[in-house]
Formats: C-alpha cells, structure tokens, sequence
C-alpha cells in the first residue's frame, strides 16, 4: 500500500469559485511509496504549495481523496515536519531551543517534556550535530549564517521523528555552494532515517540529485503532467551533477517545464505548445486525450510547421494563426 495517496483531487480555495469550477489544482493522482523521496516543479503559480497543504491537511480537498500511512486525510497532521525558505528560528531561543520546539507542543512528546526533557536536548544536540552545526548549539540565531539556520530548521523539522518532511523552496535564498551542502546533509539525513520527503522547488539541479522521483506541475490550475523516475545509484556525490546523464535528465524536464509555459489549450482534455525554430513555427501535443488538429488535421506525435492563416482547434475552441508582420 502507498504510504502518500492522492485519488482524484481537486481543490478550491471557496465555495465560489467552487461554482465557477475555478480549481488551484485539478485531477491531481499519485502514489508515493513507504520512505521514497519525490520533487516537485513547474512554473510559479503552478499550485506546488497548494499540494504541500493538500498533503499536510491544512487544506481539504473540493473533489477526491487523500490519504497519507493508511488514513483519510481530513485535517492537519501530526507526523509530519515542515521547513520553508525562511528558517523562522525564534531570535530569544538559542540554537538547540529552537530545535527543540516541537518536542514542547507535539505529543507524544508534549506530555513527557518535563520528565525527559535533558533525554530529548541531547537528541536535539545529536541532530545539529549530524548536519555539522556541532559547537553552535547554544548560539542564537543572529550568531548563525543562513546556510546554518536552514540546517537548524531542517532539524526543528524532524526532532519529533515525523514519518514524512515536506519542504517548501527550503534552500531558494542560499548561495550556490551553501545551497550543494545542504542537498548533501538532507541526503544524509534522508538515508540514515528513511522518511518520506516532498521537496517542492525550483531548481532542477536540485529535484534531480535529491529526489527518488520528479513530477512535472502545468500552469494553473496545477495538474501532474509528468512522471520522472530518477535512475541515478544511490547515494549520490556532487560529482554526479557534472555527468552527461544527469544534464541530460535536467534538460528534459526544463523541456518539459518550457512546454507548458508556451501552451495552448486546456488541461486533461487538449493542450499543445507553439514554438519558434529557425525556419518557421511549430505547433506539438503535450498532453490531453482529445487531439488538437490544424486545418481539420489531428495532430500526430510529431510537431507540424504553421502557416500564416492555419485554423487550429483545441478541446472544443477554435483559433486562427496569425503571424505579425
């Protein structure tokens, strides 16, 4: 059984554009297993966060189920750690305090806190440790760099032990190189504890080196439009960013990405991308069920050169090509 399920999910952010079938998100359907670590991209506004709150239960679903370790979703979730671009460590708590957080509000810890508290601030310490912030853990945060907050929010993250960490752009302000460290200390992290991990991002780089698996978001209302499993061994060193193999894999799923930004059509039911090359436009599928045609021709699998005039038809609308002078 998959430990993340989404079946058929819609969502809504009210009732009224519930009744004008205005959607963040559409026909959204997965399967994660147990301990997998998936990415998601696409273009801004794509409705990458919207699925973050899909999958905590800050948000239910308009349409469709989803059900996270063998249960309905149907409000905010317990075993699950969050960390944000923003570290949003509490300047008054030091270092580990911060970290410590959760154990303070998150049962079943909340309940033993006081008998276990020096148990649960060596565990505290023992994380920071592992992510190399040994010797900063009774620092505040405006003693630390950004690079060693975003490691202390990672570890505010998991202190409790969640069985899933959804990450939201969690490395976007980082310098390059601070940025590459953290891929690595989350990848250690990830391997030694097994969690299931949802990174929504931006960075390709980053999706592909991390991720066990890369799903590709369209424009809103946000849909899955691709599936990319990753088949990079594990564990991965930064050197394996620099081979043919993995450009390879970036470059398709910016292709992918591109295609969606230049696209006509509607989601799920007809969609294709116009594109200049050097001899004249092109018009391609990228999706749907019901073929696009030009001319009254349905598209095939290879794109078609437009011609100044052509009629193209999509999901029921129909348009005129016209070049500008």
């Amino acid at each position: 059984m998959a430990f993340v399920d989404f079946d058929k999910v819609w969502l809504a952010y009210n009732d009224e554009l519930l009744a004008q079938g205005q959607f963040a998100v559409e026909d959204i359907s997965l399967k994660v297993n147990e301990g997998e670590f998936i990415a998601i991209v696409g273009p801004s506004g794509c409705g990458k966060s919207t699925f973050m709150k899909l999958a905590t239960g800050l948000r239910r679903p308009s349409k469709g189920t989803v059900v996270i370790d063998g249960k309905e979703v149907t409000g905010p979730l317990k075993i699950t750690g969050m960390a944000f671009q923003a570290p949003s460590l509490l300047p008054w708590r030091t270092t580990v305090q911060n970290v410590m957080l959760p154990q303070e509000i998150v049962e079943p810890y909340r309940s033993q806190y006081k008998s276990k508290k020096k148990e649960f601030e060596a565990k505290a310490r023992a994380l920071l440790q592992s992510v190399g912030l040994a010797g900063y853990e009774d620092k505040f945060p405006w003693q630390l760099s950004g690079g060693m907050q975003q490691r202390a929010s990672i570890c505010r993250a998991l202190v409790h032990e969640p069985k899933m960490l959804l990450l939201d752009e969690p490395f976007g302000a980082l310098d390059a190189f601070t940025r590459e460290e953290l891929w690595c200390a989350l990848r250690d992290l990830h391997a030694a504890q097994k969690f299931n991990v949802i990174l929504v991002t931006h960075d390709l780089r980053e999706s592909v080196f991390l991720a066990d698996t890369v799903y590709c978001m369209s424009r809103s209302p946000g849909r899955f439009v691709v599936k990319r499993e990753i088949d990079l061994p594990r564990p991965r060193d930064l050197e394996v960013t620099y081979t043919p193999h993995f450009t390879d894999i970036v470059h398709e799923l910016r292709g992918h990405i591109g295609a969606y930004r230049h696209a006509i059509g509607k989601p799920g039911v007809a969609v294709a991308a116009i594109t200049r090359r050097p001899h004249a436009y092109v018009i391609a599928v990228v999706e749907g069920t019901v073929r696009p045609t030009v001319n009254g021709q349905p598209l095939g699998s290879d794109a078609v050169d437009l011609r100044d005039g052509d009629l193209l038809e999509l999901g029921g609308t129909q348009m005129q090509f016209v070049l500008q002078p």
